[in-house]
């Protein structure tokens, strides 16, 4: 029976998608890994969710996390050997983002104000993978800056999906007839605490 551990990394480095080997704490690598944080944190959500197609769509979108690790993963001496849509990242993965986002928006249009994240615990764990998937495209932002071989279409497509996933978030708990709670100014919420305190019971 093959064993999950090869003692491979046991030095602290690990393999890269068509050969090599870099630190783990190597910037491509906390990229990449921060992808596959972003997958668990969808799969968190994808269980928490009611409604069907909603889950078809969020298990799509960890497929798609997977080419963006794969991509990011690669070999920078290796890359023509990536397949669009399959270990390469591509501009019509992020276009139809965007039409995915679009075609939700338009059905509810989004509110202009901070969110305070937690309306329930699908729209809560879409809002946790929203923010996953922002610092794995800061860590793409940290690759790019330190000149590494970055396919643009990752930064994009980390940034697009974190747009989605919070017009999802949204949706979900409109969807739900929840109440969002909506960020208030700090004294404006003291203010409101003291007149409540002062409210005879």
């Amino acid at each position: 029976m093959p064993r999950i551990y090869t003692k491979t990394g046991d030095d602290g480095s690990t393999g890269l998608l068509y050969g090599g080997r870099i630190s783990k704490g190597d910037l491509a690598t906390d990229a990449y890994g921060t992808t596959d944080e972003a997958v668990a944190a969808l799969g968190l959500a994808r269980s928490l969710c009611e409604d069907p197609d909603m889950r078809e769509d969020i298990l799509v979108l960890q497929r798609e996390l997977f080419v963006v690790g794969a991509d990011l993963a690669a070999n920078p001496a290796k890359r023509k050997k990536l397949d669009a849509g399959v270990s390469l990242v591509t501009d019509d993965m992020v276009r139809r983002l965007e039409q995915r986002i679009d075609a939700l928006v338009e059905q509810r249009p989004l509110p202009e104000v901070f969110i305070v994240p937690g309306a329930n615990p699908a729209s809560a764990a879409l809002d946790l993978a929203r923010s996953v998937v922002r610092r794995a495209e800061r860590r793409v932002v940290e690759m790019e800056v330190a000149k590494r071989t970055v396919n643009p279409d990752v930064r994009r497509y980390l940034n697009r999906l974190s747009d989605l996933l919070f017009v999802l978030s949204r949706w979900i708990g409109h969807h739900r007839g929840e109440q969002e709670y909506l960020w208030e100014r700090p004294i404006k919420r003291e203010a409101a605490m003291r007149a409540a305190r002062r409210r005879p019971s």
